[in-house]
């Protein structure tokens, strides 16, 4: 059925204009053919055949489907669709006028040329009346912008004259929701200054977005270059944050392929964009070749990095993919997620702690896995700072749970996701992670199973993470807080981090660290600076910055690489490199482990002593802090 029940109040209107429009058009045909003075025999013929005309026209109409159209939304595609069908209408007409005796269809037959000005001024006035919906939706909304309520509308700059920032703009203009005005286009390409998209001037190119969005009194700039490289993005946003206007953008490419993202969805540009790193590219191949159909477990599944790696395998069709994680809440908005976005997942959540040795060794007993990524830890360095016998219990001896049920039920590779803390480190989060690379190492040479471990820097957006906390000191008016100027990380995305987690495990042999290429390292201060300006206001004017002092185990900088591990070797990925491993004593260290085991979060004083004889580069000294678990 073509027509729903709930539109057939719109039907009627729409076929009594229709056949107002027919009837009309045909009546001028004859006037004009014969210049205002029809023959009476003619008038009779007309009366007898515009009923037949105007049904054949309206069914052919309802074949072209113009009463399911959203005419409000009407572009060239729908005036192409009444070409389409008002040719088809006069075809159908004038053959059956033609083939049908006189007597049967009406008294006369017309002249040709009736039928040709008839069809012309059909397409004319049916589409004049379908256009007439958008006119109306476009002035309405034109006169809500005038007649007062302008505070509540945004003049709006649009960066991009192709395809996108063309659909950006009409939906801006068409949509009654929209609270932006476009004012203004700006497009690199010259060929294109000085044409109009919708009515909208392309006054320039990058070099000009300051002084047009002062000349047009621009409030808010929409970024419509989805395909862009993230260099060209990045500097064209650095540009942007200058003007003080509200940054907005659409989804890159990639989230409207993964994501079934709507491309007009402007969303507020974030710091993401101002990474200069173009979309990392995946080996599919390498990569389905050890997820396809198998078993995959991601401890600390429900975690920021362990929920992406989650997302990231399950578009390679795992036989089973096992979320295990303590907490309870992110797990069940995981699994709903999962469940909904993929419907043949075969997934299973389970809440334990990787501490607890008997949960994980009954996990992997009951569901045999071939593949084991080991993102469960407790990462915040200034907590564990305070509470170090609880960042050893969960971090080493989770880790060493983990790594022995993988030895005793016979998987395939464990991958554990490691931090640049655990190089050189100053605080107790990275020295349990350096210690847990060794628990990697070690196992590589003692075990049928592939143990290697990723080392990365931080994670935008991952929680705890400093973005987060700085968009919400924006919203609250400041001040943002920066520990130190001069304070320097890497980061990277979080499918950024996932999806080279998920490549270097496809390369993995056995022993290997895998350390990702974290691109240039950035200024806390000139995040915090560019994330103000994101937002719409001028750092140290509207929103102050306050420096508050190195937290405890926190350094200036990070690194990806010991001395000791010299350089790196090369990959076939081009972000992925592999640290050389350092040899160790593997006696002691398994005694040392077990003493450790001992004191983990009863006397910190001997359990710091063993961390600093386990990991010799680590500088920290958490037992200072944590008065708890100290001997007395």
């Amino acid at each position: 059925m073509i027509f729903k029940r709930n539109t057939l109040k719109n039907l009627i209107p729409q076929l009594i204009i229709d056949s107002v429009c027919i009837f009309f058009s045909y009546w001028i045909a004859f006037m004009l053919r014969f210049e205002n003075d029809v023959p009476w025999y003619y008038w009779i013929s007309f009366g007898h055949t515009i009923p037949w005309i105007t049904l054949i026209c309206i069914l052919t109409f309802i074949a072209f489907r113009f009463y399911t159209t959203m005419w409000q939304f009407a572009s060239l595609d729908e005036l192409l669709l009444i070409f389409y069908g008002t040719t088809t209408a006069c075809l159908v007409v004038s053959l059956a006028d033609f083939a049908i005796s006189p007597h049967v269809f009406g008294m006369l037959r017309f002249p040709f040329s009736v039928y040709i000005i008839g069809w012309v001024f059909t397409f004319f006035l049916v589409g004049a009346s379908r256009f007439s919906f958008r006119l109306y939706r476009r002035m309405k909304r034109k006169s809500q912008v005038t007649l007062g309520n302008e505070e509540e509308f945004h003049r709006v700059m649009v960066i991009g004259a192709g395809e996108m920032g063309s659909m950006v703009i009409k939906d801006m203009k068409s949509a009654p929701e929209s609270k932006g005005i476009p004012v203004v286009a700006v497009d690199d390409d010259r060929r294109k200054k000085g044409t109009r998209i919708h009515g909208v001037k392309v006054a320039g190119g990058r070099e000009s977005i300051p002084k047009l969005a002062e000349r047009y009194n621009v409030d808010q700039i929409v970024l419509a270059i989805a395909s862009a490289s993230k260099k060209d993005k990045q500097e064209i946003v650095n540009i942007c944050s200058k003007t003080g206007c509200k940054l907005k953008t659409i989804p890159a490419l990639y989230e409207i392929i993964e994501d079934s993202a709507d491309p007009l969805k402007i969303r507020d540009v974030d710091i993401v964009d101002l990474l200069g790193r173009d979309e990392i590219h995946l080996n599919v191949e390498e990569i389905s070749g050890y997820l396809k159909g198998k078993t995959v477990l991601v401890t600390g599944g429900g975690g920021s990095i362990g929920s992406e790696l989650c997302r990231q395998i399950a578009y390679f069709n795992p036989k089973k993919l096992i979320i295990f994680d303590i907490y309870e809440n992110n797990a069940y908005d995981l699994q709903n997620e999962l469940l909904m976005k993929f419907k043949h997942l075969n997934l299973e959540v389970l809440i334990g702690s990787v501490r607890d040795k008997s949960r994980v060794e009954h996990v992997f007993s009951v569901f045999k896995p071939d593949v084991v990524f080991h993102a469960a830890a407790h990462k915040h360095v200034p907590l564990m700072e305070l509470s170090p016998g609880e960042a050893v219990k969960n971090n080493v001896f989770g880790t060493l749970n983990v790594a022995q049920a993988c030895d005793k039920y016979g998987v395939n590779r464990m991958v554990l996701i490691s931090t640049d803390k655990a190089v050189n480190p100053t605080n107790v989060m990275g020295a349990t992670k350096r210690i847990c690379e060794l628990i990697i190492q070690y196992f590589s040479r003692h075990s049928k199973t592939d143990y290697v471990a990723v080392r990365f820097g931080n994670v935008l957006g991952s929680n705890g993470s400093v973005i987060p906390l700085f968009k919400r000191q924006i919203a609250n008016g400041g001040p943002v807080t920066v520990t130190h100027p001069d304070i320097i990380r890497y980061f990277m995305t979080i499918p950024e981090a996932a999806r080279l987690v998920i490549q270097a495990g496809g390369m993995a042999h056995g022993g290997e660290i895998f350390v990702l290429d974290m691109g240039q390292p950035v200024k806390i201060l000139d995040l915090a600076r560019n994330l103000i300006r994101l937002s719409g206001f001028q750092p140290d004017v509207d929103i102050k910055i306050e420096f508050t002092g190195l937290r405890p185990g926190e350094k200036l900088y990070e690194e990806l690489l010991l001395d000791s591990e010299g350089g790196c070797q090369k990959t076939s990925h081009e972000l992925i490199y592999i640290g050389t491993p350092i040899p160790f004593n593997e006696q002691t260290f398994l005694e040392q482990l077990e003493k450790l085991r001992a004191v983990a979060g009863v006397d910190n004083v001997k359990m710091i002593q063993i961390i600093h004889e386990l990991v010799p580069t680590y500088s920290g000294h958490a037992e200072e802090n944590d008065a708890l678990a100290q001997t007395k």
